[in-house]
Formats: structure tokens, sequence, C-alpha cells
């Protein structure tokens, strides 16, 4: 298949990776571990799940006049900064990965109906650049989303020391701990002796 069908179809496909990426770093973990903010700017799981389906129900919604009709109330002008980046102890990660996997469905639907020259309006970009394309959204959003992604993979990695891209492909190198904790020590190495001169 050629032309804007198999565009759509690569960039869905992409989009599709990411976003199961996403979910499965949730996996095993506790319900503090998904929430626990582990970098100094409050870095967590269930946050970036929620900040990623939260923006696809804007861009792939709002944004192309086809709102979804789930309430974001982390997006209200009233709500505090930032609060589409955690998840409060009253919101439930079932209820969290529900609303991801309804912004997927919304966004997918949108996709599939519009044209990837169709154009929309995003309100809080800047002037002259505010028009994009169903194309150029696809883009941004298959970035934004492979983007929390890796922030996902270096958390999962602090809390539990569990690594991989995704389910299916790791994508680590093959080496038991003793081999990881050498590698490590080489990597530290080479950085001592860089600053050192």
């Amino acid at each position: 298949m050629s032309g804007p069908d198999a565009k759509k179809d690569d960039l869905l496909h992409y989009l599709q990776v990411a976003r199961e990426a996403v979910l499965w770093k949730l996996d095993g973990l506790s319900e503090y571990d998904i929430r626990r903010p582990l970098t100094a700017t409050g870095t967590n799981l269930l946050g970036l799940v929620k900040h990623l389906a939260s923006v696809e129900l804007e861009y792939f919604g709002e944004v192309f006049g086809r709102p979804s009709g789930l309430p974001l109330p982390w997006f209200e002008d009233d709500a505090e900064p930032n609060a589409d980046l955690w998840a409060t102890a009253d919101e439930s990660r079932e209820e969290i990965v529900r609303l991801y996997r309804r912004a997927w469905d919304h966004s997918d639907a949108t996709i599939q109906a519009l044209d990837l020259d169709t154009r929309g309006h995003v309100p809080w970009w800047p002037e002259g650049r505010n028009r994009p394309t169903l194309h150029l959204l696809l883009v941004h959003m298959t970035a934004e989303t492979h983007r929390h992604a890796g922030h996902a993979d270096i958390v999962r990695e602090l809390i539990d020391g569990a690594v991989g891209h995704r389910a299916a492909v790791d994508n680590m190198a093959e080496g038991d701990a003793a081999w990881w904790e050498d590698y490590r020590a080489r990597v530290e190495a080479a950085a001592r002796q860089a600053d050192e001169g």
C-alpha cells in the first residue's frame, strides 16, 4: 500500500508502539511505585500516562473541532500548574489507564476521519504556527510520546531495575548482573578520566 493511508498507518504504528511502551512500564508495580516522584521535578509513571492521555485528547480532539467530551479538570483555568503530571490519591490507576485507552480510540478515530493535510487550530501555539496539519500533529504526538516513554524507561529502572524498550523487544545488550556492573564501572571510569584531563 502507498499513499496517504500508508503514511497514516506508519505514523499510527509508531505512535502505538510508544503508547504501549508507556503503559508496560506500570506492569507489576505497586500504587506507590507508579506514583512516586523520582526526579526533582516530580516525574512519575502514572503522571506520564495522565499527561499523555490529556494531550492526545486535546491535539486530536479540540484542535480539530472533535471534542471527546471526557472531563479534564486538571486543564481548567483554575487548576494548579502541572496537575496533569501526577495522580491524586483519589485517581485510580485503572481510571487513568482507561482514560489513556479512551484517548487512543478518540485520537485514532480523528486520524482515520481526516486527511493528513487537514489543518487544526492549536490556541496555545504562537500565531503563525498554530494552524498545523494532522500530519504534523501526528509526528509531534509520536515524538512526545516516545520522549515520555524514555522518561518512563529511566523512572522504571530507578524503581526496580527493570529495563527494556517494550514487552516483546527489550533492546538491551545481553549480560548478567556482573557484566552490567563491570560495564557501569567502565563508563564511570571513562567519565572520571575525561573530567581529570
